[in-house]
């Protein structure tokens, strides 16, 4: 009995190599990814089958047992099936060369450094058009004809623009042209193109990516000729493109050392570096609106009339978005604008995305505020473009 004591600590328990292995298979994954369940149940079912090997020797183990349990209910919250693949038994030589995740993990490795887990941006275009950029800045553009949204040396993103309304200076995108760059063995030049009524779901030369779940980059339709997600598996990048009404929305979701690898010649790029200011909308806070002239002071610009009061138009935005924050506003700003409905349901679309692929809950929201602040969230400064508008709108509500 005097034994006990000294057997259980001598006794060579493997669990807690068990968890440390488990531990590298799942630190590099993301839940927002859609490969994510499928690589957690393969975690899931390696750490089973070590605990499993470890059974005899971790008899008397509370730790063991414990891991066990919480095995079991883990693949039970995630459907995982106790049959399957499993990840490599050794994590060092588990990386997938294209999986973005295993670039990092592998430079760890050789390196003998550890590194930070990849910073992801997000980045969006809708209305007519409202720009996101990769900095949670938030602009109202011009932008007419073709203009580089992205521009790096992995990925090319190209978007035309063409007039609204008759009059004024609103435009909404048309055409999206995409390029995946070549890189190394997981995918030749891919090129995507939509345009207005043609939203396929394959890439130009008619492939939609690889078969099964090697697939480095590939399409997948989520509504027929409205919507679709592109999954770039080898550079951590989520594509999400809609039509709504006569008109294209992009977002998009990318690891930051791959946003910045561009060089130079390559700085025109909208989600980088915004709109130059010669091609926004507002000026000095000013913007050409189609509503009387005594709600807006300075005087629109004569347009034919879009159908909405400020009323009717904030009543109509009301019905979809129900936060008070600059998709909102750009609602009420669209249908003042063009009289088009589909904005209401581009900006609650273009909202959707930011929660899906924004990485960072607490600036999915960016607010008006009547000052100047930094940052995004309840604190950040209004974008310039609707700055006045939001003013008079506040007074409204």
């Amino acid at each position: 009995i005097s034994c006990l004591g000294d057997c259980q600590l001598h006794t060579s328990c493997g669990i807690q190599k068990c968890t440390t292995d488990f531990v590298s298979f799942t630190s590099h994954l993301n839940a927002a990814l859609e490969d994510f369940d499928l690589e957690f149940c393969k975690a899931l079912r390696a750490y089973s089958v070590c605990t499993y090997r470890n059974s005899k020797v971790c008899r008397g183990n509370l730790v063991y047992h414990s891991a066990v349990l919480g095995i079991g209910d883990l693949m039970t919250q995630r459907n995982c099936t106790k049959d399957g693949p499993t990840s490599s038994t050794n994590p060092e030589m588990s990386h997938d060369p294209c999986t973005y995740s295993g670039h990092t993990e592998a430079r760890e490795h050789q390196g003998g450094e550890k590194t930070l887990p990849p910073t992801y941006l997000f980045c969006g275009l809708f209305g007519d058009p409202h720009l996101r950029t990769f900095k949670d800045h938030f602009q109202t553009c011009k932008v007419e004809g073709a203009w580089p949204l992205i521009d790096n040396n992995y990925l090319s993103v190209q978007v035309t623009n063409v007039p609204v309304v008759p009059g004024s200076s609103a435009t909404a995108t048309n055409k999206i042209t995409i390029i995946f760059k070549s890189y190394q063995d997981c995918t030749d030049q891919k090129v995507y193109q939509a345009v207005t009524d043609d939203l396929p779901a394959a890439f130009v030369d008619g492939t939609s990516g690889g078969d099964g779940n090697t697939r480095s980059l590939h399409i997948v339709e989520k509504v027929s000729g409205k919507y679709i997600e592109m999954h770039a598996r080898y550079i951590g990048t989520t594509v999400y493109i809609r039509q709504l009404g006569h008109y294209l929305t992009l977002a998009i979701r990318m690891p930051r050392e791959l946003v910045m690898a561009y060089k130079e010649s390559q700085d025109l790029q909208l989600c980088v570096n915004g709109c130059p200011s010669s091609e926004r909308i507002d000026q000095s806070g000013h913007l050409p609106l189609p509503v009387v002239e005594q709600l807006l002071p300075w005087g629109a610009v004569a347009h034919p009339r879009s159908g909405y009061t400020l009323e009717t138009a904030t009543t109509k935005c009301r019905e979809k978005i129900l936060v008070k924050d600059i998709y909102f506003y750009s609602c009420v700003f669209d249908l003042l604008t063009t009289g088009d409905a589909n904005f209401t349901a581009a900006a609650h679309s273009a909202l959707q995305d930011v929660e899906a692929l924004h990485p960072s809950k607490e600036h999915w929201h960016i607010f008006p505020r009547s000052g100047g602040g930094g940052g995004v969230g309840r604190d950040s400064k209004f974008f310039v473009s609707l700055g006045l508008l939001c003013l008079i709108l506040v007074a409204y509500l």
